[in-house]
């Protein structure tokens, strides 16, 4: 699977997708501009160590990325979408857009994929999840589709038998 930041603004978020991007053999494609540096102290809190396991590609705009990928197949995550994510059946290389926390991706580029368009269910007037739960819940109901494709699926305890 791969998750793509379209000017993610805040280093936190960015860093704990990073981090679900890690643990998931995700990788994860940042549009600039980026509102933080990568090596910012926040960026790698967030992400833990796991920073050196983390497939990571940088773009400096929407159409390097489209260039680069060329036959993506995009999802977008959007409040405006009239899909619910779980109405989509995911492939195991499929594209998982989110944009920036403040304004979300622009409508310049929805209505370039408005089949392609999915949103997260929400109670009454909320304007939004945060970034990094929204990623977090779209990709893993992705992975879910695709059974989890060689990931542990067993817990091991260390001390105690259940």
């Amino acid at each position: 699977m791969n998750i793509v930041l379209y000017e993610p603004e805040m280093p936190a978020n960015t860093g704990n997708i990073g981090r679900t991007c890690a643990a998931t053999k995700t990788c994860l494609h940042l549009i600039e501009p980026l509102g933080f540096k990568l090596n910012e102290k926040a960026v790698k809190k967030a992400g833990l160590d796991y920073w050196d396991k983390l497939e990571l590609k940088v773009y400096c705009n929407f159409e390097e990325f489209l260039e680069k990928n060329p036959g993506a197949k995009l999802y977008l995550a959007t409040t405006k979408a009239k899909k619910v994510y779980t109405e989509v059946s995911y492939a195991p290389d499929d594209y998982l857009m989110f944009g920036p926390e403040s304004r979300g991706i622009p409508e310049e580029i929805l209505i370039r994929y408005p089949d392609s368009c999915i949103r997260i269910p929400m109670w009454g007037d909320i304007r939004s999840l945060n970034l990094s739960n929204s990623a977090a819940v779209v990709l893993y109901e992705a992975l879910r589709q695709n059974s989890f494709q060689g990931m542990t699926m067993e817990g091991n305890l260390h001390h105690l038998q259940w």
